[in-house]
């Protein structure tokens, strides 16, 4: 094991281990811990915290497209010759980059509707599918602040492609649409998807920021269920659970983030080497560093 990779597990070790003291150290006395909350919740989740996960995996992908798509106008908007377009996109991006995310939400939900600008009314889909108010609102707030991030993102990677591949598709006669979507927007794809992934993971923690209004994702799931029932006042088992499952959920993505990179052929550290998914979700590698380093 060399030494940097060697130093950093020994710190996380001693990190976990430090919070760990401090948390029993701290703890009443008089409070009775009942793991059997605790592994019930994950092992053995009931309904409601299943229909948790979803939400919260259901919101985050849909939150993500839209940041996605906000993003690549934006980009773009921010690129263009026209100043009316390159204004609209820098203030879009400085703004919702300079706001904190749990604002956007309150502001987006109870503010808009407050004043009747919007009342996030239920949205009925195939006359039995309801889309709750808040559930829409949080969406809407979630997928307007990543679109000021992916547009950094996506105009960094049409940024790295090489002025040249546009002037060929010009001189083929495409038009600016065409040739980003044929020639420039592929290619930048392998520098822009492994940051949108690092993005998505992010989403799937952030959607617990829509506890603000309420909507029953994993985190209010089991925020609930510490107010209520047979599990109620059991903070430490039941948002240790709920840890856990974040947990999994991030670590599943992480090897599928790894599988994507792999298939646009940017899973290749700067020294040629595979990226394992261990190296990613942990950030390092065990063995000698192939640099020398």
């Amino acid at each position: 094991m060399s030494p940097r990779p060697a130093v950093r597990l020994a710190g996380a070790l001693f990190i976990v281990a430090l919070v760990s003291a401090a948390c029993q150290s701290s703890a009443p006395s008089s409070y009775q811990y009942k793991w059997s909350i605790f592994f019930d919740s994950v092992f053995h989740p009931d309904g409601l915290i299943i229909n948790g996960v979803w939400l919260t995996v259901t919101i985050s992908i849909v939150s993500q497209t839209v940041g996605v798509v906000l993003g690549i106008v934006a980009a773009l908007g921010k690129m263009s010759r026209r100043i009316a377009f390159r204004t609209v996109a820098s203030v879009y991006v400085w703004l919702f980059r300079g706001t904190p995310l749990l604002v956007q939400i309150a502001f987006i939900f109870f503010g808009l509707g407050v004043t009747k600008i919007y009342a996030w009314p239920d949205f009925i889909m195939g006359g039995t599918l309801i889309i709750a108010g808040a559930v829409q609102a949080g969406i809407c707030a979630l997928g307007v602040n990543e679109g000021a991030y992916m547009a950094e993102i996506v105009r960094a990677g049409i940024i790295s492609i090489d002025p040249g591949q546009a002037e060929a598709a010009k001189s083929l006669g495409m038009t600016y649409g065409q040739s980003m979507r044929r020639i420039i927007l592929p290619q930048a794809a392998r520098v822009i998807i492994p940051p949108l992934g690092n993005e998505f993971n992010n989403m799937l923690k952030n959607t617990s920021l829509l506890v603000a209004i309420s909507v029953a994702e994993l985190y209010v799931t089991f925020s609930n269920k510490n107010g209520s029932g047979s599990t109620s006042f059991h903070p430490f088992e039941l948002f240790l659970a709920a840890a856990v499952w974040y947990l999994l959920l991030t670590t599943i993505w992480g090897f599928i983030q790894g599988w994507i990179e792999r298939r646009v052929g940017q899973g290749m550290s700067p020294g040629g080497d595979q990226i394992s998914a261990r190296q990613r979700l942990v950030g390092f590698r065990f063995g000698t560093n192939p640099r020398g380093q």
